[in-house]
């Protein structure tokens, strides 16, 4: 299904339950990403944005609906075939970096190339490729901790991308940076995903770069609706 979008959210339904009662958090959310587009999730905070983010990375299983990734009805697989989709077909990007600390700029970025079956020889080179696009050249034998914080998302940036998802989610990838970092960090992810034909969903608090997105959604009792 070549034709498929990347990501599709259908009727997507999920209540947290506990001993205080229901908590209904999506109430049948819809959403299509289509090949390199990058939508600003943009929502007051407890509203759902990591739960929708978890669902279609699926780190979590929906009370209802379906999540489609490439087509693929994800709720229909087995935790081994999700495991694998979420491996090569999806590029998780957080607030805070966490990278690797005993390990080099690039070996993080070859690790997950090496887990999803790709020799070293060819996961060092586009690894290498992918920390020069972000201007890493000089930085990529350095451990985590000699980088600053903006060259530190770079590098998790990068490690989201390594494998070539087709799906790119982002929970307030620059909310730790600076304002001048965010912005330098953000315009080369955004450069990125667009040359690599990525679709990508990225969370933000920040109007200004929602504004520099295709398009701007938010949540709006437990759905899904244009911003």
């Amino acid at each position: 299904m070549s034709d498929a979008a990347p990501l599709e959210l259908r009727g997507v339904v999920r209540t947290y339950r506990s001993g205080g009662g229901d908590l209904p958090v999506l109430r049948g959310a819809d959403l299509v990403l289509h090949p390199g587009e990058i939508v600003a999730l943009v929502a007051p905070s407890g509203t759902g944005k990591s739960t929708l983010l978890h669902l279609a990375g699926l780190l979590e299983k929906p009370d209802g609906g379906s999540v489609f990734v490439a087509g693929r009805d994800a709720g229909a697989l087995g935790d081994g075939e999700r495991t694998a989709i979420r491996r090569d077909r999806i590029g998780f990007v957080y607030q805070f970096h966490h990278l690797l600390p005993e390990f080099t700029a690039l070996e993080n970025v070859v690790l997950p190339q090496m887990i999803a079956g790709k020799p070293r020889p060819q996961a060092s080179e586009r690894a290498r490729a992918l920390l020069e696009s972000f201007g890493l050249a000089a930085r990529v034998d350095h451990l985590p901790g000699k980088l600053s914080g903006g060259e530190q998302q770079r590098v998790a940036i990068a490690r989201a991308l390594a494998n070539a998802p087709r799906v790119l989610l982002a929970d307030e990838p620059t909310g730790n940076l600076d304002v001048g970092t965010a912005a330098a960090v953000f315009e080369q992810l955004l450069q990125t995903v667009r040359a690599q034909g990525v679709a990508a969903l990225i969370a933000t608090h920040n109007p200004d770069l929602a504004a520099r997105m295709d398009r701007t959604v938010t949540l709006r009792d437990g759905q899904v609706a244009p911003s």
